[in-house]
């Protein structure tokens, strides 16, 4: 219990420091979405007076005639209920609106290929790592490759060749418009068929560094005196690879693999950008175009807690796997 109550109060104190950050690194850029939004309504015929400044200034936070004590408190004010304030870029809808459109989009996509590519590159460098010499070891320089192509350009090639050559794929977007968004058959299977290439992307370019870790950590296992232990005792290969070496081999992997699912939250930006996906990354590029803190504020405070969740998840996996962590400090 002390293990966990240590951790527990540090990731705490992570929260507040980045709950605090994301306050004021907005107001210490210069400008304001206030300044923002009073341009976009001048360009539109309206008229700009101190009282309609200082009206934006309230919805959006960003109120000058208040100390950064009194905002600050505010600002928590508003996160426990959830209130992220208003979004410049979709004004006058709520930030909390746009993360709630957003962020499913997100989760799925890279949720499930990261997953995807997970499970697929450590059984495959487990495979590889325990069979020395055999045709998987062929794969390793393959996807090697893969992982060195930049996001952006393998999208584009995968977009230019299956969906602009062989047109068997749409070229962008989440679902088609002519369905209704809901739980349908139509809905779901219109949205897996746009988040097939986007998919295929983030696996290509990841399972390689799952592979080569776990075929890396397997070649290091299986030279460890309790594996050489069991194969003197005559236990089944297939035991011996499973319960022996790869369960040890596979630590690292679970705390790569923990922390990446913290980043899901994220997004890939660039792969959500070449595909239109309307996924959280994509929100975040339009936010930054359009200078809109409160929703970037937002989108980091999601991506951070979501970080920190997962780094929390590595502390506890480790300490079920391996229970000498539990004393390591």
């Amino acid at each position: 219990m002390s293990f966990l109550r240590r951790k527990l109060w540090f990731y705490l104190l992570a929260v507040w420091a980045a709950v605090s950050i994301n306050f004021l690194v907005p107001r210490l850029i210069p400008g304001s979405p206030v300044d923002t939004l009073l341009v976009r309504m001048s360009q539109a015929g309206a008229v700009i007076t101190p009282a309609t400044r200082h009206s934006l200034e309230l919805m959006l936070g960003f109120d000058g005639g208040q100390s950064w004590v009194s905002q600050y408190f505010g600002y928590l004010g508003g996160l426990v209920r959830g209130d992220f304030g208003i979004s410049v870029t979709y004004f006058p809808t709520k930030v909390s609106t746009v993360l709630a459109q957003s962020l499913p989009w997100t989760v799925v996509l890279i949720g499930v290929s990261t997953v995807l590519s997970f499970l697929i590159g450590t059984g495959l460098g487990a495979l590889a790592g325990w069979r020395r010499g055999s045709w998987l070891e062929a794969l390793v320089p393959s996807t090697t490759f893969l992982a060195a192509v930049p996001y952006f350009w393998l999208a584009l090639v995968l977009l230019f060749v299956f969906g602009l050559t062989l047109r068997l794929v749409p070229l962008t977007g989440g679902y088609s418009y002519d369905t209704s968004i809901g739980f349908n058959a139509a809905f779901i299977g219109s949205a897996a068929y746009h988040a097939l290439l986007p998919g295929l992307t983030i696996v290509l370019s990841s399972v390689a560094g799952w592979l080569l870790g776990m075929r890396n950590m397997m070649v290091s296992t299986t030279a460890e005196d309790y594996v050489l232990t069991a194969q003197a005792k005559g236990l089944r290969p297939g035991r011996i690879m499973l319960t022996y070496a790869a369960r040890n081999a596979v630590i690292p992997s679970v705390a790569g693999f923990a922390i990446s699912l913290g980043f899901v939250v994220s997004g890939s930006i660039v792969v959500e950008a070449v595909f239109s996906y309307p996924g959280v990354g994509f929100t975040l590029l339009e936010a930054v175009q359009n200078n809109d803190y409160p929703l970037m504020q937002a989108i980091f405070l999601v991506i951070t807690l979501a970080v920190l969740g997962a780094n929390l998840l590595v502390d506890l996996l480790h300490a079920v796997i391996d229970p000498r962590t539990r004393h390591a400090d």
